[in-house]
């Protein structure tokens, strides 16, 4: 079962396509991200929020490129920004959504995007009818699916963020085939609906009343919202609408308290969840997943954010995911990533003790990224593309633009690697 907060390696490698595509070696790449080559050969492997940004913040300043390379062309940095702007313009969700898909509409090889509203009788749940985001690109280039998944998602966080509410998804379908697993399971739990492949096209619907909404946003909330992207756009979002995001709810706090951690039991579970344990577990079953999985899917996501953060011991990190003896986190540890705890700390950078200095940063993490926050906090993440709203903290969104006088990340170009080598 994937983990809830972390992201699958997948996005990771398809991230680093457009890059190699363009002729930039993925090593420094993936060093200025913090993540360990060696991840990117595991199926099975995430990495954290914060180092997914940090590759595409690093792959968007490589190519220059909105699209980050894996568009039928460039995409000039701050168009997204200035798309938002656009949208932040409309009374409600309909005329912002119809504004956003013109705008990227007047770039030839920009997203060809079109809203349909359908009346009730597609799906049950949708009595009041539907309303469908329709991806009309070829997409054939697209061979990690990631370009055709992002759209849709990006589309529904967007909406989600614009009217100040979550949209719960009716279905989502896709004209490419079904992925392998673990891959598969990766679309419902970033949609949260159920998602049907090999379709006549890609889209994604939701109740057709949701258009009606208001506009809450405007270009302060923009810059905010530019600055915690792209994980703010493509992470996954826990709507509460299946067991195993409820179990979850249940079982991530207990990781959080102070101490070794005592997960929940799945009779203690099922009791918060008034259900029997083996009505739990048949539910669970049902959704493709199981108690256990679900336990180690959240250690997962704790272990890996507790060592990126680097602010505790690994013997620590592993007494408070309830691992009896240092071996066995280890062990579950290399299952996870494909690496030892230690090798993945030094990789994300997080080897030095955290402390904090006289001016307010992290002294013990990676010196580049601290300078990269700082010399981000100088800039503009919406103002330079024409909103106005000064980024008051941390490095700008990559889809906003750049300084012109923004030093170029060092990654070596080097001629394009045959297909299918892999960039560790």
């Amino acid at each position: 079962m994937p983990s809830r907060r972390t992201i699958t390696v997948h996005h990771a490698r398809a991230v680093l396509r457009g890059a190699q595509r363009r002729g930039f070696d993925a090593l420094p790449l993936l060093q200025r991200a913090g993540i360990p080559p060696l991840l990117l050969r595991d199926d099975t492997a995430r990495v954290t929020p914060e180092q997914f940004t940090a590759l595409v913040r690093a792959v968007y300043t490589a190519t220059d490129d909105e699209f980050l390379g894996l568009g039928a062309a460039p995409s000039k940095p701050g168009t997204f920004a200035m798309m938002c702007c656009a949208a932040l313009g409309c009374e409600d969700l309909g005329a912002a959504t119809e504004r956003a898909f013109l705008f990227y509409g007047l770039f030839p090889s920009g997203p060809r995007l079109a809203l349909e509203r359908h009346g009730p009788g597609r799906d049950p749940d949708a009595g009041h009818g539907e309303a469908l985001c329709v991806v009309r690109n070829d997409l054939s280039r697209d061979e990690d699916r990631f370009v055709a998944q992002c759209l849709v998602v990006v589309w529904h966080r967007l909406s989600s963020w614009l009217i100040g509410d979550r949209i719960p998804l009716l279905r989502a379908e896709f004209a490419h085939p079904a992925p392998a697993p673990p891959h598969r399971a990766e679309y419902e739990l970033l949609l949260g609906c159920p998602v049907r492949f090999g379709a006549e096209r890609t889209a994604a619907a939701m109740d057709a009343r949701r258009l009606s909404a208001p506009v809450v946003q405007d270009e302060a909330t923009l810059g905010e919202l530019l600055r915690r992207a792209p994980a703010a756009l493509l992470s996954r979002h826990d709507y509460g609408t299946t067991v195993a995001e409820q179990v979850r709810r249940v079982l991530v706090p207990s990781l959080r308290a102070g101490g070794p951690a005592r997960l929940p039991e799945a009779a203690d579970v099922a009791a918060r969840l008034a259900v029997s344990a083996s009505t739990l577990r048949r539910r669970l079953r049902q959704e493709g997943t199981s108690f256990q999985e679900l336990k180690d899917a959240v250690r997962q996501d704790a272990a890996i954010e507790g060592l990126v953060g680097g602010r505790e011991p690994i013997a620590a990190v592993a007494a408070r995911l309830g691992f009896s003896e240092d071996t066995a986190f280890h062990r579950a540890f290399r299952r996870w990533t494909g690496t030892t705890p230690g090798a993945f700390r030094s990789a994300a950078g997080g080897a030095e003790p955290f402390r904090t200095a006289a001016d307010g940063t992290n002294a013990g993490a990676n010196p580049t990224a601290v300078g990269e926050a700082a010399a981000g906090a100088k800039r503009t993440a919406v103002g330079e593309a024409g909103a106005g709203s000064a980024a008051r903290n941390g490095a700008p969104h990559p889809l906003a633009r750049r300084d012109p006088g923004d030093a170029p990340i060092a990654a070596s170009r080097t001629a394009p690697r045959p297909a299918g080598r892999s960039p560790g």
